[in-house]
């Protein structure tokens, strides 16, 4: 059941998935459905708004991918390719038309929707929350942020030509959540996809879990 707050979903698709092989990673299927389109349904449930951050060439093939999704999907294309994601946080926050934005990049196609529903809660009245993991990892594409002081943010860093996620988010007041405060969130939720090997485990993860049910 979608969440009652209005939240944005901003999906970052922009990166050329160097790791990937020349196929776009953004469309490629997993056990026959889109990433992209996986990554979608989840942020469906718990926001009222999709936004969409690409390359203009992959619009055409992301457009298709979604072709049969239920809600209106809005397209932030990157006024100059290959800036990096902190430019695409920047250019989908920016589309947005909500408070605020969970940002979720297109590889991680088994993102939770109850731990965007934490962190939209813990960022209420501030600037954004994002997990800090025990090993120090700052997990800054699975986060919550409030569109307008992020995507200013994401501006003047890459004003000064730095391309650091963090470098923005330190200028915000952001709510940083510790791994130990997401009991009951999907261990899987941080898995990112990105190589070809990585996609076909997936999928036979997949399959396999469809054919026990």
């Amino acid at each position: 059941m979608r969440s009652q707050r209005s939240l944005s979903g901003v999906v970052l698709a922009g990166g050329y998935s160097t790791r990937f092989g020349e196929d776009d990673k953004a469309v490629a299927e997993l056990a026959g459905t889109p990433m992209i389109r996986r990554v979608a349904d989840r942020l469906a449930t718990v926001c009222d708004e999709l936004v969409i951050n690409c390359r203009e060439e992959q619009r055409g093939a992301i457009e298709a991918a979604m072709a049969d999704f239920p809600e209106p999907v809005a397209f932030a294309v990157d006024p100059e390719p290959d800036r990096g994601p902190l430019a695409g946080i920047a250019v989908g926050l920016e589309a947005a038309d909500r408070e605020y934005g969970a940002v979720v990049a297109c590889d991680m196609p088994f993102v939770d929707p109850a731990l965007l529903e934490r962190l939209a809660d813990r960022a209420e009245g501030h600037d954004g929350a994002l997990v800090k993991l025990e090993d120090g990892w700052y997990q800054t594409t699975q986060a919550v942020y409030r569109a307008d002081p992020m995507a200013r943010a994401c501006a003047d860093v890459l004003e000064r030509e730095d391309g650091r996620i963090l470098a923005a988010i330190e200028e915000l007041d952001a709510v940083v959540v510790g791994e130990d405060e997401l009991e009951g969130v999907s261990e899987a939720t941080f898995e990112s996809i990105d190589t070809k090997a990585a996609l076909r485990e997936a999928a036979d993860r997949l399959e396999a879990a469809d054919r026990i049910r």
